[in-house]
């Protein structure tokens, strides 16, 4: 009679020298939270599953608890939510000796799907592509900037008058790649290692600023490589004294950080849904409605793909951010650019997420935008050439705070359709409260501007 298969991986990770795993899953803001716990642990958990406090929906991105959270709080007593491995995403972290790594889905104590929990809210968008016909494939690119910072420094100095890694303005420098040769094998082969691919790594515009492209893969897959890397990225900064931001914009003078979608459609038989030869422009039908229904709830999804208070300092014009809900053929101006227009690899990239998204949101709320599109055969727009941002087009303006974008998601019957009343209705609360900490904010441009003056 064969192991079950928990106690199968927990023998070979024991043969292959692993002592120790590191488990836990992703909260609404995308901050990883886990633990580590023994072989002996892993095993029974594998099986089981295991409680993890459901503290980590209850409380904000730094561990202030929200005063109106309906899913856990005070008057739920904080109970363990149920979380469950998935054995899938088994991965050795190169950075720690002997340790595996594995992350969870979190579960209700009825056993449904958690509210709360992103990944599972992927998980049922991409149920209902499957019903529909269709595998999904994802990609992400980020933009980070680097610092000679260690976090006691960065606390010491307020976050403020911050030593980049480099100085200057030096997008796709072969010389500053070349300078930082050490730095830039650690990412490419720590990341391999962690079975996260990267397919290019370059310096962007701005000081210490890199772009990355990681690999294509199936959707889910493709949301943990991309939820992952900034953990990775922040472990490998660390190992060479250095600190990493993915806000999507950490200084008024400087470009922010992009974090560009990128999505198609593949039919059962690996063909392209996306892709017609026989239209003019070589886009199917299902992609003309993939796009028209993304265009057309973009506002109201607006809160989803931009989190925090911070995301909307980058919907400012000349830096490369959409200001309105558009798209065009291989044009950067546009929410949405279609690219490897008709071949077999046309795709839709998605533009108006920054670096700061949680990836499984960000891809849930892309992929149901489109997949409602496609149900209900919703023509696009006519495409942008050209500046999109320019004031003659007539096009749905974008939510220019979070709090106008809170507002829009709540009154949104059609969020609450394509991606479920519990987490609509939790991720409102959340990002009511983080507007409410906003609001009660002094600010050092509050300082510097009417300290003396006023």
């Amino acid at each position: 009679m064969s192991a079950p298969s928990g106690q199968k991986l927990v023998a070979d990770l024991e043969a292959r020298g692993i002592t120790r795993a590191k488990i836990g899953g992703f909260d609404v803001d995308g901050v990883l939270r886990g633990k580590y716990v023994s072989l002996e642990k892993l095993s029974s958990v594998l099986s089981s599953g295991f409680g993890f406090c459901d503290v980590i929906f209850g409380w904000d991105i730094s561990d202030v608890l929200y005063d109106n959270a309906k899913v856990t709080g005070w008057h739920t007593g904080y109970p363990d939510a149920h979380a469950v491995l998935d054995p899938s995403t088994l991965r050795i972290l190169p950075w720690e000796p002997n340790t595996a790594a594995m992350l969870a889905d979190f579960r209700d104590q009825e056993g449904n799907p958690h509210p709360a929990c992103p990944r599972s809210l992927l998980r049922t968008v991409i149920a209902k592509a499957k019903r529909m016909g269709f595998d999904v494939k994802f990609a992400c690119e980020y933009e980070f900037f680097l610092f000679r910072e260690t976090p006691d420094s960065l606390h010491a100095k307020g976050f403020s008058n911050l030593t980049s890694l480099t100085p200057g303005m030096f997008g796709y420098s072969w010389v500053r790649e070349g300078q930082q040769h050490a730095l830039m094998a650690a990412i490419l082969d720590g990341m391999k290692a962690f079975d996260l691919e990267i397919e290019a790594l370059h310096t962007e515009t701005g000081p210490g600023v890199y772009e990355v492209a990681i690999r294509y893969d199936d959707v889910l897959r493709s949301a943990d490589k991309a939820a992952l890397f900034k953990s990775a990225m922040k472990q490998i900064a660390h190992e060479h004294g250095l600190s990493v931001t993915f806000m999507a914009k950490w200084n008024a003078a400087l470009p922010g950080s992009s974090g560009h979608l990128h999505q198609s459609l593949w039919k059962s038989g690996g063909q392209s849904a996306f892709a017609d030869a026989s239209s003019k422009d070589g886009m199917s039908e299902t992609m003309r409605h993939y796009i028209g229904g993304q265009v057309a709830l973009m506002p109201e999804l607006t809160a989803l793909y931009s989190p925090t208070v911070n995301s909307y300092k980058r919907y400012v014009p000349g830096v490369w951010a959409p200001l309105n809900a558009s798209w065009g053929v291989e044009n950067r101006t546009t929410a949405i650019r279609i690219v490897g227009s008709g071949t077999p690899a046309m795709r839709v990239e998605y533009r108006q997420t920054a670096a700061d998204i949680n990836a499984y949101t960000a891809m849930a709320t892309c992929l149901a935008a489109g997949l409602y599109g496609i149900e209900n055969r919703i023509e696009p727009p006519p495409p942008i050439s050209g500046d999109a941002g320019e004031s003659g087009h007539s096009l749905q303006p974008l939510p220019r705070t979070l709090d106008e974008a809170m507002r829009l998601l709540a009154g949104s019957a059609r969020a609450r359709e394509i991606l479920g009343e519990g987490f609509v209705d939790h991720y409102v609360r959340t990002r009511d409260w983080e507007v409410r900490q906003y609001n009660r904010a002094v600010t050092d441009w509050e300082l510097k501007r009417y300290f003396e003056a006023i």
